[in-house]
């Protein structure tokens, strides 16, 4: 790959931190990640702040995740529709149809700051909290996150967090994946032809990063994954068969596993059908709870 802009300094959004995945039947959706080779999660109800500073509330969501040590899955189920929304959860799934992505921040309130100083105004820090079981018994996992307005990412919900708790998050008895799973390698965003250098440069603001080329991707490598920018033609050549719903889109996620063959060979037999792209393989939007999921070599 050749450097296509070279940007300076040190970043405070350094790495994927996860991908969501909403849902409103998280048994349904656990279930067929689990036929997919992961290791999930028990499920975790959620309570969040409003507001920056606010008190935590119990909300309509708990999730299960897929972890892998740096990055994860989330799958995110509206569990209690009746329950209070703070987050708007229920506009998120409304409004997009593809993934939502959160990126990992070193210093959350640094990052708050610079995509003021960007241009891009966003929600402020705000607080997380959520009840999990460890061998020593039940431990709070804390965050502190701040999303991007949703003016600034018409391709799906983008916010940056930072965890307090890392240790209760990625538990070593869930990093073993049947699938062989290692990490997000990337999350696939595409985007009208003609829109490209938009939404590269926009991009590059919010993360900080260097931009490259890739054959028809831009690409925005972090420290532990990659952000890739498509045009809309270029799609059947790396997820062949894929139809999308609209343009722009965080429209598929990829993860790297020690072997393709074992995984494929795994997903194969759990009566999921794959497709070969020019990297590794993928599932399909429709077996894979709406969005594609594609696997290469870690």
């Amino acid at each position: 790959m050749v450097p296509f802009i070279a940007l300076t300094g040190s970043p405070d959004i350094d790495h994927i931190d996860h991908t969501v995945l909403i849902t409103t039947d998280l048994a349904a959706t656990s279930a067929r990640y689990q036929a997919l080779g992961f290791t999930l999660s028990p499920v975790s109800p959620h309570q969040l702040a409003e507001r920056p500073g606010g008190p935590l509330t119990p909300t309509c969501t708990a999730n299960r995740c897929a972890y892998f040590g740096q990055s994860f899955i989330e799958l995110l189920g509206i569990v209690d529709p009746t329950a209070p929304d703070p987050w708007g959860v229920h506009q998120l799934r409304r409004t997009y149809r593809g993934l939502l992505m959160t990126l990992g921040s070193r210093d959350v309130r640094a990052t708050a700051e610079r995509l003021h100083a960007a241009g891009l105004a966003s929600t402020g820090v705000r607080g997380l909290e959520r009840e999990v079981t460890t061998p020593e018994g039940p431990r709070t996992v804390r965050a502190d996150s701040v999303r991007v307005d949703a003016a600034h990412t018409p391709e799906g919900a983008l916010q940056a967090t930072q965890h307090l708790t890392p240790q209760y998050v990625h538990q070593p008895r869930y990093l073993d994946h049947p699938n062989g799973a290692t990490g997000l390698h990337g999350v696939l965003m595409v985007v009208p032809d003609d829109e490209v250098d938009e939404h590269e440069e926009r991009y590059a603001r919010i993360v900080d990063s260097d931009v490259w080329i890739d054959g028809p991707k831009r690409v925005l490598p972090l420290r532990h994954g990659r952000v890739e920018i498509l045009p809309r033609s270029a799609l059947d050549h790396f997820l062949p068969g894929h139809d999308l719903p609209a343009v722009p889109l965080l429209a598929a996620h990829t993860v790297a596993v020690r072997d393709l063959t074992a995984a494929r060979r795994l997903i194969e037999g759990n009566d999921i059908p794959t497709r070969i792209t020019p990297d590794g393989f993928y599932v399909s939007a429709g077996d894979a709870c709406g969005v594609p999921l594609a696997f290469v070599q870690s």
